[in-house]
């Protein structure tokens, strides 16, 4: 037994040592932290979703949720194929150009009426904090060298697919600005960032610098590096731009707040919304494809990019099943859908569709 009992302490002490590193970035403290708990989105000493929100459906057990994920997996999970992609020197874009490209995963970047927005860069190679979810070969064809200044940096929320420590840390130099929930802010901070150039926003809360708008919105999911959840604040946003309304999705799962956010704020000229890494056993934090259409069509967006693809293994389901889903799904709803390359430059102005890229890959 005491030999036991040393092990155990020894594991607890090896794993809290670990989680010390600073890429697990910081809790909120202080005046931040003030901030978050009066919130009215801040109940029980964490961040609350819009309704009730299970971290599994209801007919799902974790056992099997951990079997199925690491003997349940298809034989397509991850791609044999190297990923295609086209690389662009975002470095000498002229202003003019009004431009989305996609990095893969929930990664990418925007320049509107002048402006440079990155959103959620991973460029690390790597999703997880213990390297166990590498990229797919071909998707890492840019990198944190590769980006311009960045006017805006968003961040949807602080899980390692979205929030990468050595990308933010590498893209410091080129951050004038960043936006992102409430508590995010404490990781940056850690990491070098200067407290005047972050702002963090709750629910509806907005942000304007000169004509550019950012008002942050509900998404239906939950945050958290390290064991404690929802200590920082997980948004989507509406970005408007002189010439541009774009909602910025972040990761959700299907909720009320889509519908609401159409009416108040639609149309959209384009909504970038999740689409992959789902399973009927997470039903509630990640959309499925068809859903993904169902809220574009709600948001009344123009044209919808889904994202949360083609980069990274976090669900069970082919690598590229997402695609094929909701390219029928959009067929099916009669939404405009565009799905480019890694890298592919599409002009705001003229989005229009692209061939499905996928097709015949294995």
């Amino acid at each position: 037994m005491t030999i036991f009992l040393v092990v155990i302490a020894v594991l607890v002490l090896a794993v809290y040592l670990f989680m010390q590193r600073p890429k697990f970035g910081a809790r909120p403290s202080g005046s931040r932290l003030q901030r978050i708990q009066n919130s009215p989105n801040y109940k029980n000493g964490a961040f609350q979703n819009l309704n009730h929100t299970p971290q599994l459906a209801e007919d799902t057990k974790m056992t099997e949720v951990l079997y199925k994920f690491f003997f349940g997996k298809s034989k397509r999970n991850v791609p044999v194929s190297v990923i295609p992609s086209q690389k662009n020197d975002l470095k000498n874009l002229s202003k003019q150009e009004n431009i989305v490209l996609w990095f893969g995963h929930s990664s990418y970047f925007i320049q509107a009426d002048g402006k440079t927005l990155l959103a959620d860069p991973v460029f690390s190679g790597n999703a997880s904090p213990l390297g166990n979810v590498p990229a797919y070969k071909g998707s890492d064809a840019y990198s944190a060298e590769d980006m311009p200044d960045i006017d805006f940096l968003f961040l949807s929320h602080d899980h390692w697919d979205h929030l990468d420590y050595k990308t933010v840390k590498q893209l410091l130099p080129k951050v004038k600005r960043v936006i992102t929930g409430l508590g995010t802010g404490a990781h940056l901070e850690r990491w070098g960032y200067s407290p005047e150039i972050i702002t963090e926003l709750d629910w509806h809360e907005s942000a304007t610098f000169n004509d550019f708008i950012f008002t942050a919105q509900p998404s239906r999911h939950f945050s958290g590096r390290g064991l404690k959840r929802n200590g920082s604040l997980f948004i989507s946003a509406v970005w408007q731009t002189p010439s541009f309304r774009m909602y910025l999705g972040g990761d959700s799962g299907y909720d009320t707040h889509f519908e609401r956010i159409g009416q108040q704020y639609g149309p959209f000229d384009l909504a970038i919304l999740e689409c992959g890494q789902y399973n009927h056993a997470w039903k509630y934090i990640h959309m499925m494809p068809e859903e993904t259409v169902t809220a574009a069509r709600q948001l009344h967006a123009k044209m919808l990019l889904p994202v949360h693809w083609a980069k990274f293994s976090l669900a069970l389901h082919d690598w590229d099943e997402s695609a094929r889903r909701v390219v029928t799904a959009a067929q099916n709803q009669q939404q405009p859908i565009v799905t480019p390359m890694i890298g592919e430059k599409i002009y705001l102005d003229k989005l229009n569709h692209t061939q499905h890229w996928w097709n015949g890959l294995q």
